[in-house]
């Protein structure tokens, strides 16, 4: 083994563990908002944003040719833990919508009884009464 070799087997080492502390923080997060606690979420924590940014930047800078040069252990394992990484963010992205759904969903549901309750009655004769709108909302699309 060349010390080129030893050196991408070390940062595919590198990629692995921050791959897999992600992931758990990832799987934290859906636990917290799966118990309806959207203030445990892990992946706001600057350590956890810090990880991330190394993540990306280690990841982009990992050539094709050094993952060649590696081991095929260490290929295989950063491999399993990128798809592991890959499809608990996408599991996390699935939750994230379907609770910005029902956010968005709930919001319109309020407005419209805002609005329905602000209507005047209208009385029945030869003009109809006017309609008042429930006035502007505020939504922050952040989830």
């Amino acid at each position: 083994m060349t010390i080129e070799t030893a050196s991408d087997d070390e940062r595919i080492e590198r990629l692995i563990t921050m791959a897999e502390r992600l992931v758990e923080a990832l799987e934290a997060d859906i636990a917290a908002l799966r118990a309806g606690n959207p203030r445990n979420l892990r992946t706001i924590e600057p350590e956890i944003l810090k990880l991330s940014t190394l993540y990306s930047r280690e990841a982009a800078r990992l050539s094709p040719a050094a993952a060649r040069n590696a081991s095929q252990e260490s290929r295989q394992r950063l491999m399993a833990a990128t798809a592991r990484f890959r499809d608990t963010l996408a599991s996390q992205t699935r939750l994230l919508a379907r609770i910005r759904g029902a956010s968005e969903g709930m919001i319109r549901a309020v407005a419209e009884e805002i609005e329905r309750r602000r209507a005047p009655m209208r009385p029945y004769g030869p003009s109809p009464a006017q309609v008042r709108s429930a006035g502007a909302m505020l939504y922050n699309n952040v989830v």
